[in-house]
């Protein structure tokens, strides 16, 4: 995009722990202001993170044991933050995980 001189990218933002798999281990029980809660949650730098569109279409709604960062350098701590998360907002692992 570009606005005068200057030029700006846009990057997708993307969800740690994405909206399907939050749903898939409880949130399906929540209310609808508590999903709301989730899917804008700004309250820690983990929760939501800016990719690039090639990583955020290739993740497309898969988790952890089906899809990981192209990045080596970045899995282990893809994994943490993905785990702290999870637990920040008392999800599980689903049984498959």
């Amino acid at each position: 995009m570009i606005i005068g001189s200057a030029v700006y990218w846009t990057l997708p933002i993307d969800h740690m722990v994405l909206l399907a798999e939050a749903w898939d281990s409880g949130a399906s029980t929540w209310s609808a202001q508590e999903r709301q809660d989730y899917a804008n949650d700004l309250g820690d730098t983990r929760s939501l993170a800016a990719v690039s569109a090639r990583e955020n279409r290739s993740k497309a709604d898969q988790d952890p044991d089906q899809w990981l960062p192209s990045d080596p350098g970045a899995l282990c701590r893809y994994i943490e933050e993905w785990t702290v998360v999870k637990s920040r907002w008392g999800r599980r692992r689903t049984r498959a995980k």
